[in-house]
């Protein structure tokens, strides 16, 4: 009988994958709480969402895509995986690095850039106001 709800193909995947990053099992603590959102009584009367955590580097993963616990279960240390990975890969820096330029861009002006900003469009808009040819009204 498999740990999960899902083909022996996918279990033999996950743990090869843990294994390739070093993750034992022993390392990972497994909690159950409600789950939220849809789902009627069943998310408000069993605990489908499964949080894992992984003690040596404190990743923390919370998983709620389905109503049921094993499949969540299974879904969640894919997660994890993922999370591992990407910090030994050293993508989180990365990651970091782009959102904060995002930030960035979407922060506003100062008034002072803002006002120079102005002062050259007038600027531009009265240097073609000259150009342009003179109507005979």
């Amino acid at each position: 009988m498999s740990a999960f709800p899902v083909s022996l193909e996918k279990e033999t995947q996950l743990a090869q994958r843990m294994t390739a990053l070093g993750v034992s099992e022993a390392d990972i603590e497994e909690s159950f709480v409600r789950s939220g959102g849809h789902g009627g009584q069943n998310v408000n009367k069993t605990s489908t969402c499964v949080m894992l955590v992984h003690r040596p580097t404190g990743v923390q993963v919370k998983c709620q895509e389905t109503r049921q616990q094993g499949l969540n279960r299974f879904i969640a240390r894919r997660v994890l995986l993922d999370k591992i990975e990407a910090i030994k890969n050293g993508f989180v820096a990365a990651r970091r690095a782009e959102i904060e330029k995002i930030r960035r861009q979407k922060r506003k002006r100062s008034r002072r850039a803002k006002d120079r900003m102005l002062a050259d469009k007038s600027r531009n808009a009265e240097k073609k106001a000259t150009r342009r040819s003179i109507s005979p009204d």
